[in-house]
């Protein structure tokens, strides 16, 4: 057993063969700019380790960040080192900048707010679904991984006796290796019957053109896509109060927003909603007039414009 145990050790401390020629290729071509996509904060340290060694100069981008993942005084020093020597350390929300500087307790001078690329036309024109007042249809959009995602929040709550009487459904658009696990538990707590699992579509605007409303209890976020994507598609959205969905989501007013990722706060959202459900047409409306004045239509462009210019300075 101790020999297996060393073997797996041994193996984790070798660099992944891609990640080596990667590096090599880097070290070649000495490129003016690097740019590290971290899917959590902490996701890309090794690169930016192994750039500051190198002497490269180097952006980060953080896409998601989560209290979870508080680090220890030594690790804290990392995160310093990785994101202070970048020429900038972008974030998608003000949110997760904020709690880098909380779990690290240092000020990031060189951080900004970046958006990400979305996928639906800026200029939606999504009507609103025919017989609406039949089956209220709430999507629940992204992969399918409640750590984050929280889609057995939404199983919880729809078990409640008050939800079973009501004439609503969720269908969960996306794929992930935990569809099975929530099949399984939509059938225990019989909802099984009031949930779709529809999987990964090419178009997200078809989604909207038949569900009325976002359901989306995360856990953990940086600036959801599917958020900015129902808003732009006219759809008020039913969110959990992390990350950056207060940015650009006002309660009440846009979609509503759960104090807290758990099941009793996901229902006090849901019954403010579901008790002016005759405005979400006109809550929809204003949830896209605000999306584009928070988000711009080519963030990309954006992004590429700041890196061109950072990577053309000398001094960042």
């Amino acid at each position: 057993m101790g020999d297996i145990v060393r073997r797996r050790i041994l193996r984790q401390r070798v660099p992944d063969h891609a990640v080596v020629r990667s590096r090599n290729a880097i070290r070649s071509f000495r490129p003016d700019l690097v740019c590290v996509s971290n899917g959590v904060v902490a996701c890309g340290l090794d690169w930016m380790d192994w750039l500051r060694e190198e002497g490269l100069r180097y952006v980060s981008v953080c896409q998601a960040n989560t209290e979870s993942l508080w680090p220890m005084e030594s690790e804290a020093q990392r995160w310093i080192a990785c994101y202070a020597g970048a020429e900038r350390s972008y974030f998608v929300s003000e949110a997760n900048r904020r709690l880098f500087e909380h779990q690290t307790g240092f000020r990031l001078t060189n951080a900004e707010v970046v958006r990400n690329p979305f996928n639906v036309p800026y200029a939606s024109d999504c009507p609103w679904p025919e017989n609406a007042t039949d089956v209220l249809r709430f999507a629940c959009v992204g992969r399918l991984n409640p750590a984050p995602k929280g889609q057995d929040l939404i199983l919880e709550v729809l078990a409640m006796p008050k939800w079973r009487q009501r004439p609503v459904r969720c269908s969960f658009f996306g794929r992930g290796a935990a569809q099975p696990g929530l099949a399984r538990l939509a059938a225990v707590l019989g909802v099984a019957d009031r949930v779709d699992f529809c999987g990964h579509v090419s178009s997200v605007e078809s989604v909207w053109r038949s569900h009325h409303a976002l359901l989306l209890p995360s856990r953990y976020e940086g600036l959801p896509l599917a958020v900015v994507e129902a808003m732009l598609c006219s759809r008020p959205v039913i969110v959990t109060d992390i990350a950056g969905n207060r940015e650009i989501v006002e309660d009440n007013v846009t979609g509503f927003i759960a104090g807290a990722p758990s099941a009793y706060s996901l229902d006090e959202a849901m019954e403010r909603a579901w008790a002016r459900r005759g405005e979400w047409p006109a809550m929809g409306q204003r949830a896209a007039a605000s999306v584009r004045s928070k988000v711009p239509p080519h963030p990309s462009e954006v992004f590429t414009d700041a890196l061109l210019r950072i990577a053309a300075s000398p001094e960042g």
